[in-house]
């Protein structure tokens, strides 16, 4: 039995994903503007899964997940004492 063939937006970059996902919020809005601080906003909501991700990918080994997300050590865990992020979690028995 063969799988189904992936849906051809599971083959798009992280840019076009990102860009398709903007336009539509964008679209939303109408004719208006979303509100003020859209940069931060955009930041913020891919930061956490981005790191959550990172963590899941090494077990919760922070050495390894900054490594991974191309940051010192200390910048990751100051992001996720931020977003309350516990490494522990992640951490398979």
């Amino acid at each position: 039995m063969s799988s189904p063939l992936p849906d051809r937006q599971d083959n798009d970059g992280l840019d076009t994903a990102v860009e398709r996902h903007l336009r539509r919020y964008f679209e939303a809005h109408g004719n208006a503007l979303p509100p003020a601080g859209l940069y931060a906003r955009v930041l913020r909501e891919v930061e956490l899964p981005l790191l959550m991700l990172a963590l899941e990918a090494t077990d919760g080994n922070q050495i390894q997940a900054a490594r991974l997300l191309g940051l010192n050590r200390n910048t990751l865990r100051k992001k996720m004492c931020a977003h309350g992020i516990d490494p522990q979690r992640f951490r398979r028995t």
